[in-house]
């Protein structure tokens, strides 16, 4: 897949995404990040790569005073978060060229999306552009897949059903920017400050694993990997088969480890 495909979300992939993966992998940090962001009582916030909304829900919660601005690339994804977090301000935007003026916000937050980012560092000089004086960024990325229970369990699965042509998106990009020194050494580079860097593993939980492997299958962009290799109907099938007979039957949960780094302006 080119790196445009690995950032886009199409037709119905927004939904499934927020059905499927929005509580049962990403609201766990969501609610994480959004403690961080209330921590730093900022007036103006702008989330960036906000998807369909998960950490936009959470930040209006943990800091109603705010102001928040909520940006994606995908227009699918904006369309989708307008009409479930309709409390914030959303609009189209691209993170190496951000609408706005200089030194406007007070806090950049990005959750889960610095992997899909072409180039890094543009998006960081970017983020540290539109800061106030003394203003923050937040940012969080998964680390490895073995550290991921959901995801280490769908490769299994993949490895399976597509019998060892196992689709690249997974490790590339979602955990492709698993190193914290790396992203510490990207966010420096563009003139931030690092403040913090945590390691986190938190508890994720579906109604099923089928559920989460409709969820990255149908989902993500690797379905037009999957799709390029087989049958996608089929393989979800068998992934999920695979997935519910390592994590069980009804109601399934998994730790998911990822890197949280706070830096300033």
């Amino acid at each position: 897949m080119t790196e445009d495909q690995h950032r886009r979300w199409v037709g119905s992939m927004p939904d499934v995404y927020d059905r499927c993966l929005a509580d049962a992998v990403f609201r766990p940090f969501a609610v994480d990040v959004a403690r961080r962001a209330a921590r730093l009582r900022p007036s103006r916030v702008v989330e960036v790569a906000a998807g369909t909304g998960v950490a936009t829900a959470e930040l209006l919660a943990a800091t109603p005073e705010a102001h928040l601005t909520a940006t994606d690339l995908n227009p699918a994804m904006v369309e989708a978060g307008e009409e479930r977090v309709a409390a914030a301000a959303w609009q189209r935007a691209d993170a190496s060229s951000l609408p706005f003026d200089d030194g406007v916000f007070d806090l950049v937050v990005c959750q889960f999306g610095v992997m899909f980012f072409p180039d890094r560092p543009a998006a960081y000089s970017e983020f540290r552009r539109v800061l106030a004086p003394s203003g923050h960024v937040l940012v969080n990325t998964w680390d490895r897949i073995d550290t991921h229970g959901f995801a280490r369990v769908l490769v299994e699965g993949l490895e399976r059903a597509l019998t060892g042509d196992v689709p690249a998106f997974l490790a590339q990009v979602p955990h492709g920017y698993a190193d914290p020194q790396v992203v510490v050494g990207d966010l420096r580079g563009a003139g931030l400050e690092v403040e913090s860097v945590e390691t986190v593993t938190l508890e994720g939980r579906a109604a099923s694993a089928a559920d989460v492997a409709t969820g990255f299958c149908t989902g993500t962009p690797l379905r037009g990997e999957i799709e390029a290799r087989g049958d996608l109907d089929e393989t979800t099938r068998l992934v999920a088969a695979h997935m519910t007979a390592v994590l069980g039957e009804g109601p399934v949960s998994a730790a998911m480890t990822a890197h949280v780094v706070q830096a300033r302006r």
